[in-house]
């Protein structure tokens, strides 16, 4: 077939593995992962790699099987499912996301992106449709973080597998190694084919809620993402003295407490000066020391997470905020220090991707009456941030209601759910049949 016949016949097929998609399938099975660590208050906790994870990945894996997906983990615990396509050797297209959550996090966060790719096999099924290339449905390990960190630990091994050796060694608050835990995971799956990190992969599209309120603000049900915003995290710390705080006049005291907050308030304004250019910035977490009501504090710590598209505003802003520290260290009697602790430069996806993804989400839109869907940029992290560094990548958003995440609150309307899953069966089909 001529290139135009490929594109025509890949169209057609991606059209019918979107008309197969089943909505009341698909909410039973984010009903059924979601029972796996469920809570009374409808939220979900599933730490990774907790008992509760285990249990739900062998759930996900006798799914898969039930497909007609081979299935196999690689050494950072990323299980992928695999749809055969007519040609084996090619590399696959992949999707998925992750279901480990917040310790009281929703039950959409990640979940919902690896239940819409198994949906999504099971559409092709149903459709009768047989790939050129191979699909895989992936779970990657350890997204959010929150029991041992950093997080989108699997998925950044997956790009760079020089990655897993320093991540062994993280520890959770009770003391567990991420390796010791890792290794019981692998264990507990003497039946799936145990494979090394990272393999080739032709392309990738994750599908996930927004976690944000724009989709919503703007009535439409689907965005198309086109891209990740840089973010730049810092550790600062302010020292003074600590002193009694009955004993010691306002005049003579080294108070770092004062000082880190009219540092902070300084960054505040920095920020706010630069707010229509998209710069968000968060002081997150703060430590004082020593942390008594009677004691002048000696020693504040605070952290900095700032993001922007703009990698100029960023940089702007990292100067602003290393001459404040600049000047707090020539003040009489304080010291002060920025630390450097993470930075992400912009993931922007390609257009090819996200014109593919338009596509698939403004057929379904419009099959259902719905507007039409708009372009975003994520301002949380992905996966998919990763896996761009590998392969051509895009990602498809449907709304959070009230844009709540990481709480129980968490929801998308069912229909706005099946949209999505929807949408993402265009694109999986039509890159898979090209």
């Amino acid at each position: 077939m001529s290139s135009n016949e490929v594109s025509q016949a890949a169209a057609k097929a991606a059209a019918r593995a979107q008309d197969a998609v089943d909505s009341g399938r698909l909410n039973d099975a984010i009903a059924d992962l979601a029972a796996f660590g469920g809570r009374s208050d409808g939220g979900v906790s599933r730490e990774t790699l907790t008992p509760l994870d285990l249990q739900a990945r062998r759930h996900l894996i006798e799914r898969a099987r039930a497909l007609g997906c081979s299935v196999c983990v690689d050494t950072c615990g990323n299980l992928f499912f695999r749809r055969a396509g007519r040609q084996a050797d090619l590399p696959p297209v992949l999707t998925g996301s992750h279901i480990d959550t917040q310790p009281v996090g929703g039950k959409l966060d990640g979940a919902y992106g690896v239940v819409a790719g198994l949906e999504v096999i099971q559409a092709l099924n149903d459709a009768g449709v047989a790939t050129r290339r191979p699909v895989e449905v992936v779970v990657w390990t350890n997204e959010e973080g929150s029991r041992f960190g950093p997080g989108a630990m699997g998925s950044s091994a997956f790009a760079q597998s020089g990655r897993l050796a320093g991540y062994r060694a993280s520890r959770d608050a009770s003391g567990i190694l991420f390796g010791d835990a890792l290794d019981a995971a692998l264990a507990d799956t003497p039946d799936v084919e145990h494979s090394a990190l990272g393999h080739s992969v032709d392309s990738c599209v994750e599908l996930h809620i927004e976690q944000g309120p724009v989709l919503e603000g703007a009535n439409v049900p689907l965005g198309v993402v086109t891209g990740i915003q840089s973010v730049r995290w810092f550790n600062v710390t302010v020292s003074g003295a600590a002193a009694h705080a009955g004993t010691t006049p306002m005049e003579v005291r080294r108070d770092a407490m004062r000082a880190a907050v009219e540092l902070a308030g300084h960054l505040y304004a920095c920020g706010d000066a630069v707010r229509a250019r998209g710069l968000r910035m968060t002081l997150g977490r703060w430590r004082v020391g020593p942390n008594s009501i009677n004691t002048i504090p000696g020693e504040v710590e605070f952290t900095v997470d700032a993001r922007c598209v703009d990698e100029d505003v960023l940089a702007s802003f990292e100067a602003a905020l290393r001459d404040a520290v600049a000047g707090l260290n020539a003040a009489d009697g304080f010291a002060a220090q920025v630390q450097n602790l993470f930075a992400r430069a912009t993931t922007r996806f390609p257009a090819d991707m996200t014109d593919l993804v338009e596509r698939g989400c403004a057929r379904a839109a419009a099959n259902a009456g719905e507007g039409a869907p708009i372009r975003v940029t994520s301002g949380a992290f992905h996966d998919a941030m990763y896996v761009a560094d590998l392969c051509p990548t895009a990602m498809i958003f449907v709304p959070s209601r009230s844009g709540i995440s990481h709480n129980a609150a968490e929801y998308t309307e069912p229909h706005q759910l099946y949209l999505g899953a929807q949408a993402l069966a265009y694109v999986v089909a039509e890159l898979a049949c090209r």
